[in-house]
């Protein structure tokens, strides 16, 4: 006879071991958690929706349960994958072989179980995104005051134009008639006995007021030399010059929005003696995985597609595949257009300013600044403005020579930096007695005013 309370019993059990199982991967994590771990720990290397440099893990658990695999294999891989290769298991080897054999990061004591667990419930049901306005119409609404403030600049500043050109056209009609009426007077007997006696008065009053008339051509002489020789000065000087570049490329973004240092892209910055432009290979360090544009920020008139495409031109350039995730081979050099070039017989050095001289460029820049807001608090804003508000880099400062010998006649030298202390040991004692104990030592008095320092 069959024993149904037997089987009932059995039913039971594993009806409870499937909801425990199915609780495990679904109930116990959380997608919101698990989104921040996934873009902490992840997404250089992976999207929900498409390969980077791993897989796409969009459902991935689903996937896995498909290979014959369950979320403890998942924690193991995740946890550890090479320990799990190392083991012999044939699909974590099969894994690493469909993908280039690139080894995934060891997460092991750097993500618990139940991290594991909520970035697994994220790959499985993410949490949906709000709704993003768009672009255009946001940037619109935001600039919505200043467009109607700029309609009605430009709707009084036609009626200016036409008031203008009411009015130059008026003179023109008087000036016709005047002239009109000075050819009928020339052809009068009367004209020609008042022009000779004017002539004649005209000679007597420059003979008896040369010497005014000399002294005024004189006057007008010096201000054309001034002019000329003020022209001259300003030769080469581009403050504020801000070139079209053929790829767009925002430092508010960059270096604003998402604070990344200055020599992470410019590496020779502090140790080198020119800054260098980034090459393509140090723009793909990021945007191999970052494709799209997805930030907060929009400059006024763009959108995200904008962004979007700039990026795609970057992997034009360097031949990137994003399909494949592989280089082409086909490059193509990016002409940009250099901001700040010294000429060739002015010697300027970054690190020496960077390394040695960060603080006191920092203390000297600031001390001049009476408003807060213009206050700096890295060294590269004193001569390079403040780069993380701009989208498009301009040129800061006047570069001139005079420019550079007021920073060194003003700019204390920091004696409490390594370099300088042992340096300027035995000069510093000498300058404590040309100058007193107490008196503030400016880089003019250790020789930034000596031709040879920035000449060859």
């Amino acid at each position: 006879m069959i024993s149904w309370r037997k089987h009932y019993k059995k039913g039971l059990i594993a009806i409870s071991l499937l909801l425990s199982t199915g609780a495990s991967v679904y109930a116990q994590g959380d997608p919101k958690k698990g989104q921040e771990l996934f873009k902490a720990n992840c997404t250089a290397c992976h999207a929900l929706d498409k390969k980077v440099v791993g897989p796409a893990l969009g459902g991935v658990v689903e996937k896995v349960k498909k290979d014959g695999q369950d979320v403890d294999w998942l924690h193991k891989w995740i946890s550890n994958n090479e320990k799990l290769r190392a083991s012999g298991d044939a699909y974590a080897n099969k894994i690493y072989e469909e993908n280039g054999k690139v080894a995934m990061q060891v997460f092991e004591g750097k993500l618990s179980d139940q991290d594991i667990d909520d970035i697994l419930e994220y790959t499985t049901n993410p949490p949906k995104e709000e709704p993003v306005a768009d672009d255009k119409a946001e940037s619109a609404d935001v600039n919505s005051t200043a467009a109607i403030e700029a309609q009605k600049a430009q709707q009084l500043n036609s009626k200016i134009v036409v008031a203008a050109l009411i009015a130059i056209a008026g003179l023109l009609l008087w000036l016709l008639l005047k002239i009109r009426q000075l050819v009928k007077l020339q052809q009068t007997p009367e004209l020609s006995e008042l022009n000779s006696t004017r002539l004649t008065s005209f000679s007597e009053l420059y003979e008896k007021y040369s010497y005014v008339g000399k002294g005024l051509v004189g006057l007008l002489a010096v201000f054309a030399l001034y002019g000329v020789w003020n022209w001259l000065m300003w030769v080469g000087v581009y403050k504020g010059y801000a070139p079209e570049q053929p790829i767009y490329f925002s430092h508010k973004i960059h270096a604003g929005e998402n604070k990344i240092d200055c020599q992470l892209c410019h590496s020779g910055a502090k140790y080198g003696k020119v800054s260098e432009i980034p090459s393509l290979n140090v723009c793909m360090n990021c945007h191999r995985s970052i494709s799209e544009y997805k930030g907060k920020y929009i400059e006024p008139g763009k959108d995200r597609d904008f962004y979007t495409g700039e990026i795609k031109k970057i992997y034009a350039h360097v031949g990137w595949d994003e399909d494949k995730q592989a280089y082409t081979g086909k490059t193509e050099p990016v002409e940009w257009t250099r901001i700040h070039n010294m000429p060739d017989f002015v010697y300027f050095n970054h690190s020496q300013h960077v390394v040695a001289g960060e603080q006191a460029i920092i203390n000297g820049f600031n001390a001049k600044q009476k408003d807060a807001a213009n206050k700096i608090d890295v060294v590269c804003k004193a001569c390079h403005g403040k780069i993380d508000t701009m989208n498009v880099v301009q040129m800061a400062n006047n570069f001139t020579m005079g420019w550079c010998i007021d920073c060194h006649r003003t700019t204390e030298v920091d004696m409490n930096n390594g370099y300088n202390k042992e340096y300027f040991k035995n000069l510093h004692d000498k300058l404590k007695k040309q100058y007193g104990e107490g008196s503030k030592i400016t880089v003019d008095a250790i020789g930034g005013l000596e031709c040879g320092k920035c000449h060859y």
